[in-house]
């Protein structure tokens, strides 16, 4: 009897045992294989620049390789729908940023809800856009864009985005609402093909995220006017904010990492601890500051919270400003 339940307790401790082994031994073997991050703008913007760099921090402390693949579109949401498709396993990852949530102001018919379809992994950087013009363009100020476009009609006058309903447009609409000017909107599918024309001469003016055209500015190649945000930019602290000018107006660009739903709690929490701690390396951050932006550290559920406060403030924005995708 006495060695009949000692049997039964065996049994019992190790039927426990592998209950839990495949629980803890999971997350500690993630990744077994190569991990894909999905990006949806074309190679050369902000969004592709930073997430090759932290891309390149999760391989170097992981010892899989992450890789960045790209997929633009929709204002971003072909790579969204692609990662709500893929298996809740952690090896299908995205990028969320501002564009993402203005989908669902702008593109009220798209299948996909970010926080039903999304689990918010970890925070990557915050930036400002900044309005820049061709050196062509006979300005130097804001005040002096304002004047060149009451000036000149629309149809002589062209403000690019990196895509329609992107906070590029968003931005771009908020300004001509807020100065009382109007130019034609030439949307482009990602920051990359918007600069080479606006490099070219092609489009005269546009807003971009500081960190995709710093470069070009530093280089005397584009000129800058002012950054979005509410307070001058470290990266060029010259440069003055659009609200010096239109007291009220901010816009500024976010970038984080999602996984589909119902990727487990132990991957999200890995994968955020790591990312949050290439962002605390000062290789990585301050390489974020030398691009214009700062890096975003946040909790999943702190990054939750904020996706939820941007949906708030961008769906007021596009109210009050009639903005519609075309």
């Amino acid at each position: 009897m006495i060695l009949r339940r000692r049997h039964l307790l065996a049994l019992a401790a190790s039927a426990a045992a592998s209950s839990i082994t495949p629980r803890i031994a999971w997350p500690q073997a993630y990744p077994a294989r190569p991990v894909r991050l999905i990006v949806g703008f074309p190679p050369g913007g902000t969004t592709d620049i930073v997430a090759r760099l932290v891309a390149q921090w999760l391989s170097e402390r992981l010892g899989r390789q992450f890789i960045v693949e790209n997929r633009p579109g929709a204002n971003t949401a072909l790579a969204i729908e692609a990662v709500t498709r893929a298996p809740a396993d952690g090896y299908t990852l995205c990028t969320v940023g501002a564009s993402t949530v203005l989908n669902a102001m702008l593109y009220p018919h798209l299948n996909i809800d970010l926080n039903r379809d999304l689990t918010f992994v970890a925070g990557l950087n915050v930036s400002p856009l900044v309005l820049e013009v061709h050196p062509a363009v006979p300005v130097s100020s804001v005040p002096e864009f304002i004047s060149y476009a009451k000036a000149n009609p629309a149809a002589r006058l062209t403000l690019a985005s990196f895509g329609t309903g992107s906070i590029s447009h968003v931005a771009g609409e908020l300004f001509k609402t807020a100065a009382g000017v109007d130019a034609l909107h030439v949307p482009y599918r990602g920051s990359a093909p918007m600069l080479i024309d606006l490099l070219s001469g092609q489009v005269q003016a546009a807003f971009d995220n500081l960190p995709a055209s710093i470069e070009h500015i530093k280089a005397g190649k584009l000129r800058a006017l002012a950054v979005t945000t509410a307070t001058r930019s470290e990266a060029l602290p010259q440069l003055p904010t659009l609200g010096e000018h239109l007291p009220g107006y901010e816009a500024s660009a976010f970038l984080a990492v999602g996984a589909p739903k119902g990727t487990p709690d132990e991957i999200v929490i890995k994968l955020n601890e790591e990312i949050n701690a290439g962002l605390a390396d000062t290789k990585l951050k301050n390489r974020l500051v030398e691009l214009g932006s700062a890096p975003l550290v946040l909790s999943p559920a702190e990054l939750a919270k904020l996706v939820d406060n941007e949906m708030q403030k961008y769906a007021k924005i596009v109210r009050e400003a009639k903005i519609k995708a075309e």
